[in-house]
């Protein structure tokens, strides 16, 4: 199972998410019970609100000689077991005891057990009315309703709906009624005037309604509906919901940023691959999925670095042996020409020799590409100075201006711009580039240098024909030319671009093409970021 588990990347995702939903299944649970607990928490304290409120204000006013009287009374009417405690010598917890300084009911089940602080007092210190019960019942419902009636009978007419207002009813609301409600029965009208508590209950919902007649009034008063309190409140449904969406998300996002975190090394290695660092490889931490991709894509980046590896230096050793039998068949063509007086024989003889300087050329090209590939295909660094950008450009120009003397070849005024770079090879990148200007274009050729933020721009355009759209995607793969039936005098051949595409991937710059806005040709642009100098 181990092994399984171990080259299974998804397999292990998928039992860890199942092992995250679990965790978040019981979370749920223990969250619902907490809630439910909660819930029949404050519908106790709802429930035992009214009574408690009734006896503590009823308390606060008597003097204490009269209160264990008054206990007496409320004990046989409500079937509690009631008993007034000092503030600071009862054993509270910390919460218990904020929460009964606030006035507020603080309830313990099995059995019943409520407490509330007396609201004010006529002596000394804080008092707190106990009340044990084995259970609520139906008692507790109607002597809570008897003791309110006869409450209020003893406060004048005009003040009982402010003290009704003032108790705290809870789950109790209370109603001060001057008529019946319609829909008693002669039976229910009668027991009210026997002094008894009329217990209603709607079928509908299972709420109960209290209803006691003040002893000798024309008044009735009413308490309820009062609901079970089954529903949970919305209050402690939507944070229970939220958590366990935070807590499955944070699960799901550690569990992907592993698999994520992997995959973006393997992204990572590929860009460096495709940007010429054969030498990169992924770090391998495990024989699972990923690890197994790791490893294939090392074992691709060896075997294409072993074969451009062979395929340059094959390349390197063709040119170089093709140096020597190039350079005797020079040797013995100026042999033979020096042998001959014959003009006829002579122009042949000069004819080789011109094809054999060009395949010199090609050799040399052919080796400069290579060189340029195995350097930056592996990751080596180029030896960097200095660059006097517009000095460059004026030997270039100097260079060629008297191979093309039907062209004005012009620099720009501007200007002298400073470049870290390799001064060799940039230099052959604008040459290239002018050289393949001063071939196409017609009677003008311009470079032009603009120093950017954070790098320097070289453009170099002509009056000539212009690359076409749909070419300029491929004029700088190796040996390729827009014209294949055109001359090699005019066409070059076809790794000049190419070359210059190298030069600039060894310095991280790049090379395009577009129309000149100004000449109507082609416009080839040279872009080379700045580097700091070395310390």
């Amino acid at each position: 199972m181990r092994r399984v588990l171990s080259h299974g990347s998804f397999l292990r995702f998928y039992l860890l998410l199942g092992l995250a939903l679990c965790v978040v299944f019981l979370i749920a649970l223990g969250g619902r019970s907490f809630i439910e607990q909660v819930r029949r928490e404050d519908y106790r304290e709802q429930l035992a609100a009214l009574p408690m409120s009734l006896m503590t204000q009823q308390l606060a006013d008597l003097p204490v000689a009269q209160r264990e009287e008054r206990l007496g009374r409320f004990s046989e009417a409500l079937g509690m077991q009631l008993s007034l405690r000092s503030l600071e010598d009862a054993e509270l917890g910390y919460f218990e005891r904020t929460r009964i300084e606030r006035g507020n009911v603080v309830v313990a089940e099995s059995p019943w057990r409520l407490r509330q602080r007396l609201p004010s007092d006529n002596d000394e210190g804080s008092w707190m009315l106990e009340a044990t019960l084995v259970a609520w019942s139906e008692r507790q419902w109607q002597g809570s309703l008897v003791l309110l009636g006869e409450w209020l009978a003893d406060t004048p007419a005009n003040e009982r709906a402010t003290a009704m207002a003032s108790l705290r009813a809870g789950s109790w609301p209370l109603t001060l009624l001057s008529t019946l409600p319609d829909d008693l029965t002669l039976e229910q009208q009668f027991q009210l005037t026997l002094g008894g508590v009329l217990t209603r209950l709607a079928t509908d919902k299972l709420a109960i309604t209290l209803l006691y007649q003040l002893p000798n009034e024309s008044q009735w008063v009413q308490a309820g509906p009062i609901s079970r309190g089954d529903t949970l409140p919305v209050n402690l449904h939507l944070p229970l919901l939220v958590g366990l969406m935070i807590v499955l998300s944070l699960i799901v996002y550690l569990i992907m940023r592993s698999i994520e975190a992997r995959m973006a090394r393997l992204e990572l290695a590929a860009t460096r691959i495709a940007s010429g660092r054969l030498e990169t490889r992924v770090k391998v931490e495990s024989g699972d999925f990923l690890g197994r991709v790791g490893m294939a894509f090392n074992g691709m980046a060896n075997q294409v670095q072993t074969l451009l590896r062979g395929q340059q230096e094959m390349i390197r050793a063709v040119s170089h042996e093709l140096r020597t039998p190039v350079a005797r068949i020079r040797f013995a063509v100026q042999m033979v020409e020096d042998m001959t007086d014959q003009p006829a024989i002579r122009r042949q003889l000069q004819g080789i020799d011109a094809d054999i300087a060009e395949l010199d050329e090609l050799v040399d090209e052919i080796l400069t590409y290579a060189r340029l590939g195995g350097e930056t295909i592996n990751g080596a660094e180029l030896e960097m100075a200095l660059v006097e950008c517009r000095a460059m450009a004026e030997r270039v120009i100097d260079t060629l201006s008297p191979l093309h003397k039907g062209l004005s070849l012009t620099l720009d005024p501007g200007d002298d711009i400073e470049l870290y770079a390799e001064p060799r090879y940039l230099q052959r990148a604008l040459q290239n580039l002018v050289g393949n200007a001063c071939r196409y274009g017609k009677s003008q050729v311009v470079i032009r240098l603009c120093d950017e933020p954070n790098l320097v721009r070289i453009d170099v355009e002509d009056d000539g024909p212009g690359i076409p759209l749909e070419a300029r995607g491929d004029i700088f793969k190796p040996f390729t030319r827009l014209d294949d039936s055109r001359a090699r005098s005019s066409g070059g051949y076809g790794l000049g671009l190419s070359i210059v595409q190298k030069i600039m991937a060894g310095h991280r710059g790049s090379v395009t093409v577009d129309t000149s806005p100004t000449l109507g040709g082609a416009r080839f642009t040279l872009l080379i970021p700045r580097r700091d100098l070395p310390a």
